[in-house]
């Protein structure tokens, strides 16, 4: 029996985050994983052909690099190997008549680009980057901060003593603007609205949620201020980082640890974990789980003996659209038909902002997108090492695929009886996604080397925690985020269990690969 200060149940980044920042601390921390490798949807394999390098799941570390656990883990991650690859051209859209927009990270040319697309647009952007950055520190500090907490009424108090009450309420009735509202009142070229609207997808919501508008300006800000940028080499070498990092400080990782269950003491507080294999862990402080709740309150605590509101908040508790991913190695880079595409690092490949709503609906319906919103992720682009000399590998990211399939809405792909993802109706699709890419870039079939794709129920094969292949922990509307992510009777990242801990993109504040949830726990425990 091992023992440790804290026990982490879970590594993906909130948990290596958390472990981390409690190692820094001096405290002991043993981090299981049930999996043979640590990183939760953080995964770097080989899985197309000998010498290409694929990010199966997530790939880029905008997030990463903008959050404050960044700024206290950075150098200690780049110590131990950590580097970044850059593009300066972090994303663009590309429509199916060959009309493109791309985003820079410089702002003259970013205002130049939209003005020529509409008189006044150039503008627009500026003036709504300049405003989110005035917005910026009370958006952030609600986004990455303890919203039970004294230092958050202070906040709250400060701002409404300086913009007034009318300034405070009109501040936030505008942040639950929709995204298409937003799009629609702030430009008036259809291809600038085109660029942002595929990025509300990103934040696990859709052009007509509430508060998608105030995402936008957040992913714009983000993205021309620190790019989309990949980890040299894969990233892999992120999670390596981080191991060297928590070892260094007298951490353990064991990994094919599947735990089974949180112990308690005679008192109820959680004192440690016991494995499926039998093995118990003892903890002297606490518990950490980064898990789904289900896997929390019903595997980790036997979903017996719940107070009533942890029951009714499992009863109600809402995934989101599934994610598919597809994969290639090329034999050479793609030779896309629109000029200045080549190095932009996410492209997003779309008939617009209302193909975007008519993708998402079809999905949250239960139907196959007859036209998906697919994001190009061109690695090689960035880091040539991801591939032999002259050829390329491709990343691509549908987010918006139904978790139970009831129907294609194209009419071309049969339904399963039992709605689930096969792999011939996962390749059937790919081969609608890659019908797509071959319409925009020369002689696509033939410079295919390999392919390999993941439907949603392969992602959660992969990662218990993805449930129905939803990416971000649970849908992120405004009624399961929040003061109220992952239930209304949630406070903070305790649990109803003293000492228990739970974080992880179910839990405030949500998914991505900002670490926030660990960070904001790991800070808050002494």
């Amino acid at each position: 029996m091992a023992e440790a200060d804290y026990i982490l149940v879970g590594s993906g980044i909130n948990g290596l985050v958390c472990a981390a920042m409690l190692a820094l601390k001096g405290r002991k921390v043993l981090l299981l994983e049930r999996e043979d490798r640590i990183g939760g949807c953080i995964r770097t394999e080989a899985i197309t052909a000998p010498g290409f390098v694929h990010d199966v799941m997530a790939t880029t570390f905008v997030l990463f690099v903008t959050s404050p656990a960044f700024a206290v883990l950075g150098p200690e991650l780049e110590q131990r190997g950590l580097a970044f690859a850059q593009s300066e051209v972090p994303t663009g859209v590309l429509r199916p008549d060959g009309a493109h927009l791309v985003l820079t990270r410089t702002r003259e040319t970013n205002r130049a680009a939209f003005a020529a697309q509409a008189a006044g647009d150039g503008d627009a952007f500026d003036r709504e980057m300049a405003l989110f950055g005035h917005n910026a520190g009370l958006v952030f500090s609600v986004l990455g901060g303890r919203l039970w907490s004294a230092a958050m009424l202070r906040t709250m108090v400060r701002e409404v003593w300086t913009r007034g009450p009318r300034g405070f309420a009109a501040f936030l009735g505008e942040t639950l603007t929709s995204g298409r509202a937003h799009l629609e009142g702030r430009y008036a070229s259809s291809l600038v609205r085109d660029l942002f609207a595929p990025w509300v997808l990103h934040t696990g919501l859709g052009p007509e949620s509430a508060f998608s508008g105030e995402m936008l300006k957040v992913i714009g800000f983000a993205l021309e201020a620190a790019g989309a940028p990949i980890v040299k080499g894969g990233a892999q070498s992120l999670l390596d980082a981080f191991a060297r990092l928590i070892r260094d400080k007298g951490g353990i990782i064991e990994t094919g640890a599947d735990v089974a269950g949180v112990t308690r003491d005679a008192k109820g507080r959680a004192n440690g974990v016991t494995l499926a294999d039998g093995r118990r862990h003892a903890a002297r402080h606490g518990v950490i789980c980064s898990t789904a709740p289900e896997q929390l309150y019903r595997r980790l605590l036997g979903g017996k003996d719940l107070p009533a509101e942890i029951d009714d908040g499992l009863a109600r508790y809402r995934y989101g659209k599934g994610n598919m991913q597809v994969h290639y190695a090329l034999d050479r880079p793609p030779q896309w038909r629109g000029p200045g595409l080549a190095n932009v690092a996410l492209l997003h490949l779309t008939p617009g902002l209302d193909g975007v709503s008519k993708a998402c609906n079809e999905a949250e319906r239960g139907m196959l997108p007859a036209v998906p919103t697919i994001c190009v992720g061109q690695p090689t682009a960035l880091d040539p090492s991801r591939a032999p000399a002259g050829k390329a590998v491709l990343w691509l990211q549908l987010p918006e695929m139904p978790r139970t399939i009831k129907g294609d809405a194209a009419g071309t792909i049969a339904a399963p009886d039992d709605g689930r993802w096969t792999p011939d109706i996962r390749e059937a699709y790919a081969d609608r996604v890659e019908a797509i890419l071959a319409h925009h870039i020369d002689g696509f079939g033939e410079s295919v080397i390999a392919r390999r794709a993941y439907s949603p129920a392969d992602l959660e094969a992969m990662n218990v925690n993805l449930i129905g292949g939803d990416p971000y922990g649970g849908f992120c509307g405004m009624d399961q985020f929040f003061l109220w992510r992952p239930f209304k009777s949630t406070v903070n990242h305790r649990t109803p269990v003293p000492n228990l801990y739970h974080i992880g993109a179910a839990t405030h504040p949500g998914p991505g690969l900002g670490g926030g949830s660990g960070y904001l726990l790991a800070k808050a425990l002494s």
